[in-house]
């Protein structure tokens, strides 16, 4: 019968997401000569090598990388095993881990955290501020709970549930006041500020304005929400923003 423990289930883990000996001990708080004494072991007790070893990473074997998947199952179930323990005196407690857009991060979450933790105390939140496509892998891996992107994601093996809706508000230099509202096809016209490639707040407003089939006069990259805005305020284009985000 081969025998692993946890322990060494969790130091496998660490190391084959780092591909670092020295990272993957420092994430699991022991020595480097520790963390390979325990791979070490588990090779030894499969049989068969988990990790091609190289100058500066450690890459998984094909074994390895099928190994990985099954551990990942093993741990997620454990830690949920945990929850439900605790669950057990309380609704919600353990631990939540939570993802969210950057565009919509600083608008919602202070509301949402200070609620959850107020209504239970037992509850240990993370949190993890990336783009859509980042977190939608990491909902799938098992590396999140939850996620607040914006809709649709085309991903079978996740649920959606719409939380709410919001219009876009057009944001345009403070000379345009009292001119008519541009429509979609002056918009098009117009030097239009988005986020750069990644947001799906960029997609919408794509899509929104109809680009595809015609290209705008001119699309300028911004990091921010708020570097749109003080874009727009240098006189440099146009942006849509949603509307949560109008106080900045």
């Amino acid at each position: 019968m081969i025998n692993l423990t946890l322990k060494q289930f969790r130091y496998f883990d660490a190391l084959s997401r780092s591909g670092h000996f020295g990272r993957a001990a420092e994430a699991c708080a022991i020595s480097q000569p520790a963390l390979s004494m325990q791979i070490k072991e588990m090779e030894e007790t499969l049989g068969t090598e988990l990790f091609e070893r190289g100058a500066r990473q450690a890459r998984l074997t094909s074994f390895g990388e099928e190994f990985a998947k099954r551990v990942r199952d093993i741990l997620r179930s454990v830690d949920e095993l945990g929850d439900l323990a605790r669950a057990a005196q309380d609704r919600l407690v353990g631990r939540l881990r939570i993802g969210v857009i950057p565009t919509v991060a600083p608008y919602l979450l202070p509301a949402i955290i200070s609620n959850l933790t107020e209504a239970h105390t037992g509850l240990d939140i993370q949190l993890r501020e990336t783009l859509t496509a980042k977190l939608i892998r990491e909902l799938t891996e098992g590396r999140l709970d939850t996620a607040i992107v914006a809709l649709p994601v085309s991903e079978p093996a996740l649920t959606e549930v719409p939380l709410f809706t919001e219009d876009f508000v057009l944001v345009r230099p403070s000379e345009d006041e009292g001119k008519p509202v541009p429509d979609r096809r002056k918009l098009r016209e117009m030097r239009l500020l988005l986020l750069e490639e990644g947001h799906c707040f960029r997609d919408q407003a794509l899509s929104f304005c109809k680009i595809g089939s015609a290209r705008p006069r001119e699309i300028l990259d911004g990091s921010s929400l708020s570097t749109l805005v003080q874009m727009v305020s240098a006189g440099i284009g146009v942006t849509l923003i949603p509307e949560m985000a109008v106080a900045i």
